[in-house]
């Protein structure tokens, strides 16, 4: 997500992505080319006037970073976080300046999806509503404002689906191609549920679930053990 939003951002602009090692920078560097700034020192960020966060979907390790991020940026700047399950008003009072703070959900792949969720924290000003608004547009996409409940709207709907799928993998002994391919033609989906549980990555999917109540799959659980992330790691409910 981190850098499918910094390559789609530093079309447009000047772009600062932060690593949090000189490994984590290399495979940046890899991943986003050369139309970024990739630096580990969160200092630099001191004259950046938007900041987007999109580190793991785990609530300790965004509020850590984020107070981090809102101690250094100047007066004006807005902090935003890439959750897609996780309190705006928790990660809000967690950055030290909720009046500046939004949440900017986008989906994966950035530069295919036009969607972005919008879901702003009650203390945060029309300025911060307005220019998250215009980087959105700013950046191709569209943004629709939806309310901070957990998986806001999209995960909301989608994560049940989609572990309905897996349950009924299991039930019926089926092959993860018949139930990606029946709601492909059956039901016009560019994506089967299962292929698109890998596209998200697995353990992210269970974190994401955790969030919004919603059952984790056994037979999930026990792709995640056995290292089977889904793409990102060549293997999930499909080999890669």
């Amino acid at each position: 997500m981190a850098s499918g939003l910094a390559r789609v951002a530093a079309a447009r602009g000047d772009v600062l992505v932060w690593a949090r090692t000189p490994d984590s920078a290399e495979r940046a560097r890899d991943a986003i080319g050369d139309g970024a700034r990739i630096v580990t020192d969160l200092d630099e960020f001191a004259d950046r006037t938007f900041v987007v966060e999109s580190v793991v979907e785990r609530l300790p390790v965004k509020r850590e970073l984020l107070g981090r991020i809102g101690a250094v940026i100047a007066p004006g700047a807005i902090v935003a976080s890439t959750t897609s399950s996780l309190s705006i008003h928790e990660l809000a009072r967690a950055s030290g300046r909720p009046s500046e703070f939004a949440g900017v959900h986008f989906f994966n792949p950035v530069e295919k999806m036009e969607l972005v969720e919008l879901a702003f924290p009650r203390a945060a000003s029309p300025e911060t509503r307005t220019r998250s608004v215009d980087l959105c547009a700013e950046l191709g996409k569209t943004a629709v404002e939806v309310p901070d409940t957990p998986g806001f709207v999209v995960n909301r709907l989608l994560f049940p689906y989609l572990f309905n799928a897996v349950e009924l993998l299991d039930e019926h002994d089926l092959d993860p191609d018949t139930v990606d391919s029946c709601m492909q033609l059956g039901a016009a989906h560019p994506m089967g549920p299962l292929r698109l549980l890998d596209l998200v990555g697995l353990d992210v999917s269970a974190s994401i679930a955790e969030s919004i109540g919603v059952p984790v799959p056994r037979r999930l659980r026990m792709l995640i053990e056995e290292g089977r992330l889904g793409r990102k790691s060549g293997a999930g409910f499909y080999d890669y």
